[in-house]
């Protein structure tokens, strides 16, 4: 691993702190003075009227207005109602209105670089899950891997009655072509965490950044460009998709442990379990001699008896469903249609705009990519990528219970007194106020 242990997290931070600089703000003039509650009370109102230069150090930006017109900063109440829900029962709830602290020196600057709260949230998902992991590594006992080789060799077996035990034909026809081999390890390797925030970062410009700029720019006809019609919902609800995944996954390896292919050949394991594990000949490619593995795929904290669910398939599909139904700007929805005729009889068809393929292509090639990957280094079973994807599809849509938990992040950040941006949807949907849910597409629920 050598180098590779100082590289890898550079690569991640580096992604992570590069898309809080590609999201910043540039509406908003940063200063490390908080502007005056006099000011405040005098000008606030006008906000949205000040031109770029304004001196305030906040400036220019829609979520910097009271929560009324009416409403100066000083008068605002010191908590706000926020909505609980569960299925068909919902209760609401008080909270600390954090809006209190929207001046100060932390909140200014999330104000300008909104992606940081992003690359919070992506902190708190990742150590939280790596962290049950680790802890789960760290107290496994002998028991618990023998169990976790009788559930591999279950899955093989449940593999053949359905006519799905494909991994070691994949991995043998791999094995044939070396090179193809080793950039698969490097896939499997380097490819699941960077490729996962470096789409968070995508996201997050194309649903908030570049409406925020598209609202701005005007075509040279004069007319305004439209931007994204997805709009922030839909980030946050992918967000909101990866935790969950995140807690599934935890729960189901922690009460049905479950080893890898690669592992079953050990040469240790005496008996008829371990005749057998042995038979199918599975090869480590990924931590074996001339392998291509991570500081993410090889540490004591590791849990190498997780492999049910795979969510290096279950990521990936997240991301490839997102990328290939994502709403698109209108400027680049329009097709093309086409008028022929066949033996005089009058035909027409109309062919998908080439955005819209190439976010097909890319959405179908990313999660067939890891599929293969994960099937050929010999680190997950079939059923393993079965079981990620319907992980994917409940966290898909069951996201809205973390919401839930707003509340207690409204007494968190009161309590650092930070307000964190806030992230106008790009149309607004009648009848509705700041409490209300709306959908952005599927999978998209309350704010």
């Amino acid at each position: 691993m050598g180098v590779g242990a100082f590289v890898e997290p550079l690569v991640v931070v580096t992604l992570l702190f590069g898309g809080a600089w590609v999201n910043r703000n540039t509406s908003v003039r940063f200063s490390l003075k908080a502007p005056s509650s006099r000011r405040n009370s005098s000008d606030n109102l006008e906000s949205g009227l000040r031109s770029p230069n304004s001196e305030d150090g906040l400036l220019e930006d829609p979520q910097n207005r009271p929560i009324s017109p009416s409403l100066l900063p000083s008068q605002e109440s010191r908590y706000r109602t926020r909505k609980l829900r569960l299925f068909s029962w919902q209760k609401e709830v008080t909270s600390p209105n954090t809006r209190l602290h929207k001046n100060t020196f932390l909140s200014r600057v999330l104000q300008k670089l909104p992606f940081l709260v992003e690359v919070w949230y992506w902190a708190l998902i990742y150590w939280v899950y790596q962290v049950g992991r680790a802890i789960t590594a760290l107290t496994l006992v002998e028991g618990t891997v023998d169990v976790a080789r009788k559930h591999a060799l279950q899955i093989i077996h449940l593999e053949k009655k359905l006519h799905i035990f494909w991994e070691l034909p994949v991995q043998h026809w791999f094995l044939k072509h070396p090179l193809l081999m080793i950039w698969t390890n490097r896939i499997y390797s380097f490819i699941h965490i960077p490729g996962t925030i470096l789409f968070l970062v995508f996201l997050f410009y194309y649903t908030t950044t570049s409406n925020r700029i598209d609202s701005r720019r005007e075509h040279r006809d004069g007319n305004r460009i439209n931007g994204s019609p997805a709009g922030p919902l839909l980030y946050e609800a992918r967000r909101r998709t990866m935790a969950v995944c995140n807690l599934i996954a935890f729960i189901v390896f922690t009460l049905w442990p479950c080893m890898p292919p690669r592992l079953l050949s050990d040469k240790d394991v005496k008996g008829p379990i371990g005749k057998e594990a042995r038979s199918y000949g599975f090869v480590d490619t990924v931590h074996g001699e001339g392998g291509e593995s991570s500081v993410w795929t090889q540490n004591k904290f590791c849990n190498q008896y997780a492999a049910m669910p795979s969510l290096h398939f279950g990521y990936s599909l997240l991301i490839g469903l997102t990328v290939m139904t994502i709403p698109l700007a209108p400027q680049h929805q329009q097709s093309r249609h086409f008028n022929f005729s066949v033996r005089s009889y009058p035909l027409s068809t109309s062919v998908p705009s080439v955005r819209r393929v190439l976010c097909v292509l890319v959405g179908l090639a990313y999660p067939l990519t890891i599929l293969l990957a994960i099937v050929a280094t010999a680190n997950h079973f079939v059923l393993d990528a079965v079981a990620g994807a319907m992980v994917c599809g409940i966290a898909w849509y069951s996201n809205g219970i973390l919401l839930n938990l707003v509340p207690l992040e409204d007494y968190f950040l009161s309590l650092l007194r930070i307000h964190k941006p806030e992230n106008v949807p790009v149309t607004a949907v009648d009848g509705l106020d700041d409490e209300d849910d709306y959908a952005v597409g599927k999978g998209v629920v309350e704010r």
